[in-house]
């Protein structure tokens, strides 16, 4: 894994429809993010790299179960 230079990138982790979708399975999008891995290379969009250099999985890979960096972190906020 490489090392944490940053904040997670979120949105291609939570909110990107093409990557989301491909890694839960869906067909099309799964297609649609081959697509965009070969005009891009094997990182994706600039969005698909963050997340590379961030977790050390590219964006058509699910984060493995065991990961440090796949935990949330609490906000520090006590009621």
């Amino acid at each position: 894994m490489i090392e944490n230079k940053g904040d997670a990138p979120v949105f291609c982790e939570k909110f990107c429809v093409v990557c989301k979708g491909a890694r839960e399975g869906n067909k099309i999008c799964k297609a649609i993010q081959n697509i965009e891995l070969k005009i891009f290379g094997k990182n994706g969009c600039i969005w698909g790299a963050a997340r590379t250099r961030y977790y050390g999985v590219t964006p058509d890979k699910k984060l493995p179960v065991n990961s440090r960096k796949n935990k949330q972190k609490p906000n520090g906020k006590k009621k």
